[in-house]
């Protein structure tokens, strides 16, 4: 299997971390091809703008929808867009790795799709939901939260965290076409000590070493 791993956290020695690198060399080790998207490392600029192309349609006015179809029909996305649009293509399987912020995306992850579901080459001309340019691949969201699991279910005070989760789940990843897996959430990985942050990473080691016989989930009702 292909594997694409998207990361981003600003702390090199962060548990976020520990999961990322552990995630690419269990896999690896499994025998599936891997590649990477370390938004920190690479200093990715999250921020749309016409630099996501070498060339526009319109240079008065800036439509990013329509200059993603120009792009897409002309070929010419800028160099770091067209490349982390390849990986996805490439992939079978897409792991987010990424603390949970304002119930949402880190602003850096969250640009990375800005600029790189590009319509016209990612979604568009009726390519969405389940006629999608990604249907067959799958989708897990990997994270951290700051808070304990039991202020994520229903009725706790931050509400039930399949519906946090189900606007990146439903509004960005089975829009493009992708079957979404079940998130692997570590609730506040800081109150942990050590032995508890290697029992965690263990379990997800164990859980990636099957990830390939896993199913999709059902974001409306999980």
């Amino acid at each position: 299997m292909r594997v694409l791993v998207v990361y981003w956290h600003p702390e090199p020695q962060s548990f976020n971390a520990a999961m990322f690198h552990m995630a690419c060399a269990t896999l690896m080790a499994a025998g599936h091809e891997v590649k990477t998207s370390n938004l920190y490392e690479m200093n990715f600029d999250p921020v749309s703008s016409r630099k996501n192309f070498t060339t526009v349609k319109d240079p008065t006015y800036l439509k990013l929808q329509l200059e993603e179809m120009n792009a897409t029909e002309l070929g010419c996305f800028a160099e770091d867009v067209e490349n982390e649009i390849s990986k996805i293509e490439w992939c079978d399987l897409m792991i987010w790795q990424f603390p949970l912020w304002w119930f949402g995306l880190p602003a850096v992850l969250k640009g990375w799709v800005d600029r790189v579901f590009a319509m016209g080459r990612v979604y568009g001309y009726g390519h969405i939901y389940e006629t999608g340019v990604f249907r067959g691949k799958q989708a897990l969201l990997s994270l951290t939260t700051g808070g304990p699991e039991e202020a994520y279910h229903k009725c706790a005070f931050n509400g039930d965290i399949n519906g946090i989760l189900r606007p990146i789940h439903r509004g960005i990843l089975q829009f493009v076409g992708f079957d979404v897996l079940k998130p692997h959430i570590v609730y506040g990985p800081v109150h942990m000590v050590d032995e508890q942050r290697k029992v965690v990473l263990d379990a997800y080691a164990t859980r990636l070493q099957g990830i390939h016989t896993e199913y999709p989930i059902d974001v409306g009702i999980y």
